[in-house]
C-alpha cells in the first residue's frame, strides 16, 4: 500500500545520502525466501531485534523525505538492499526507493529512486508502491504496484537488471498483472517466489483478499487465481501484503491486517498461518483457515513502533530475518524500517521483545 508522510502530508521529493563501508553477502533464491551468503562477515550473525543505524526512514518538511514503506530485503555481492515505496509527490511521482548497507543493522545509506516508468502514470500514481525483488539465475526481478488510494484500477509491473545497485541499469517490462473495477481483487502488493522450478506471484489488498497464481517466464500469470487469505468478519476486508516462505516441511503465509498510512493512528498488524503447500490452504495454530479470517498474531505495536507490517523475509547465515515498516510514535509518525530475527517455537515463527519494545501483553 502507499505511504504518507507524518500527519498525512505529501512531501517534496528530496533524497539524502550518507557514507557506507564494504563487506559481504551474495543472494540466491530458495523456496520463496531470499538466501544470502555472508562469508565476509566476522562474528556471529545478529539476533533478536537489530539495532538499526543510518538512513532507516526520516521526514523533515522541505528538508528530507527518506521513505521506507513496504520494504523488501535482499542482497547481492557483498551488499544488502532494501527497496521500498517511493516518495509521494503528485507533481513528480516517486519511483521505487533504494537503500543499501554492508550489515543488516546498518549503517544504511539512502541511494535514491529508480526512474518511474511512464506507463504507470495512466493509473493516477503519486508514487510506486510495495516492491518485491527476487533473483533467478543472474537476473534480478523487481515487481511493484501502480495504483492510487482506494481503487482497484491497478497494475503490477516488473523491471530487470543484473546489477541492482546501479539504479540506471533497471529495464522496465511493463505490467504483468492488472485489475479494474470489473474484478473482485486488487492487483497490488506483489510477492514472487519459487517452489522447485515453479514460480508463483502472490498479491492482493482489500476487495476479496489475498490471492496467488502460477507465473511463467517471470512475467505471465497463468492458471486459476487461488484465494490465500481473507478477513470476511471485519469489513472492508483490510488485508494485504502477502509473504509466502518455507521452513522445514511447512510453507508460511504472513499478511498485514488493519489500516496503514495513518501515522500513529495506523492499525496494521501481522498475522501468520501455515500449509504443506505453497498455494494453501493456510491455517492458524487452531486450524482456522486464513480464507475464513484465521491467522495467529505475529507482530503488532512494539513500544513506539506503531502499525508494524509489510514483512519481507531473508535467509542469511543460517538464520531467518524479516524487515518491516512502522510509524515512530516518538516523532509523531515518521515512517521507518526495522529488521528482526525470525525465531521459532513449536514450528511457528515468533519475534522476541528487544530494547524499546516494551513487555509482552498478558
Amino acid at each position: 500500500m502507499p505511504r504518507s508522510t507524518t500527519g498525512g502530508e505529501t512531501a517534496p521529493a528530496r533524497r539524502r545520502r550518507t557514507p557506507l563501508a564494504a563487506a559481504a553477502a551474495v543472494l540466491c533464491l530458495l523456496a520463496g525466501g531470499a538466501t544470502a551468503n555472508a562469508a565476509g562477515h566476522s562474528g556471529p550473525p545478529p539476533s533478536g531485534k537489530l539495532p538499526m543505524t543510518g538512513d532507516v526512514g526520516d521526514y523533515v518538511p522541505g528538508v528530507v523525505d527518506d521513505p521506507v514503506h513496504d520494504p523488501t530485503l535482499f542482497s547481492d555481492r557483498g551488499t544488502y538492499y532494501v527497496f521500498s515505496t517511493g516518495v509521494a509527490n503528485a507533481d513528480d511521482p516517486g519511483g521505487i526507493f533504494v537503500r543499501k548497507s554492508t550489515e543488516l543493522a546498518g549503517p544504511w545509506e539512502s541511494v535514491g529512486a529508480i526512474e518511474l516508468p511512464e506507463w504507470t502514470k495512466a493509473y493516477g500514481v503519486g508514487h510506486l508502491w510495495a516492491p518485491h525483488v527476487v533473483q533467478r539465475g543472474g537476473t534480478f526481478y523487481l515487481y511493484y504496484a501502480a495504483s492510487s488510494f482506494g481503487t482497484n484500477n491497478s497494475a503490477i509491473g516488473v523491471a530487470t537488471t543484473r546489477t541492482p545497485g546501479d539504479l540506471d541499469s533497471w529495464v522496465d517490462h511493463g505490467p504483468v498483472l492488472r485489475s479494474d473495477t470489473d474484478d473482485d481483487f486488487n492487483a497490488i502488493d506483489p510477492q514472487v517466489f519459487s517452489d522447485g522450478g515453479q514460480w508463483y506471484i502472490a498479491f492482493g489488498s482489500f476487495w476479496t483478499g489475498v490471492k496467488i497464481q502460477r507465473l511463467e517466464d517471470m512475467t505471465r500469470p497463468v492458471g486459476p487465481v487461488i484465494d490465500l487469505a481473507d478477513d470476511p468478519v471485519d469489513p472492508p476486508n483490510a488485508i494485504e501484503n502477502p509473504q509466502v516462505f518455507k521452513r522445514g516441511g511447512y510453507w508460511y503465509l504472513t499478511v498485514s491486517r488493519g489500516f496503514c498510512c495513518r501515522g500513529v493512528d495506523s492499525t496494521y498488524a501481522t498475522y501468520v498461518g501455515r500449509s504443506t503447500s505453497p498455494t494453501g490452504p493456510f491455517v492458524d495454530s487452531e486450524g482456522v483457515p486464513m480464507t475464513e479470517g484465521g491467522g495467529d498474531l505475529l507482530l503488532d505495536r512494539r513500544g513506539d513502533q506503531v502499525g508494524t507490517g509489510a514483512l519481507d523475509v531473508l535467509n542469511d547465515r543460517g538464520r531467518t530475518y524479516a524487515v518491516h515498516h512502522y510509524y515512530d510514535a516518538d516523532t509523531g509518525g515518521t515512517i521507518r524500517m526495522q529488521i528482526r530475527e525470525v525465531e521459532w517455537r513449536g514450528g511457528w515463527p515468533h519475534f522476541s521483545y528487544g530494547p524499546g519494545d516494551g513487555t509482552p501483553s498478558a
